[in-house]
């Protein structure tokens, strides 16, 4: 795993995976089991770290936090979007409203997780994601 701003890659022919989420135990967690995967995991715990992490190499899958320190909203999923619109993202949320989950959808996310979830499901479904994206690739 790795922070955004890290330099090395363990393997280079590995696939990227962002993981956005301001709980560090969290971020943590999933990072250690899809980098145990074999995942290259870049961290990032705002909105601001993961529009600026979007920007630079792009990501087989984004696992993306609903509710940020810096956005409680749809935005940030609108900005991944526009700069990686190929990218599967996941949306992991404690708050599943209706109004949520259809704007989400209607913005095209890959699938949406109700936390608290199961790490290795969450994984499983990372790996079906990256699965797709290297089919289109």
């Amino acid at each position: 795993m790795r922070d955004f701003s890290r330099a090395a890659v363990k393997n280079p022919q590995a696939l990227r995976v962002l993981v956005v989420d301001d709980e560090p135990l969290i971020r943590w967690s999933v990072a250690e089991t899809l980098s145990d995967r074999g995942y290259d995991v870049v961290e990032t715990g705002d909105a601001s770290g993961a529009r600026r992490a979007v920007g630079g190499d792009p990501f087989d899958v984004v696992l993306l936090d609903y509710r940020l320190p810096d956005s409680d909203d749809l935005a940030l999923l609108k900005t991944i979007r526009v700069e990686a619109p190929g990218t599967p993202v996941i949306m992991m949320t404690a708050f599943g409203q209706p109004e949520v989950v259809h704007g989400a959808l209607a913005l095209g996310v890959y699938s949406i997780v109700n936390k608290p979830f199961e790490l290795q499901a969450l994984a499983s479904l990372v790996d079906e994601a990256a699965g797709a994206t290297k089919k289109t690739h």
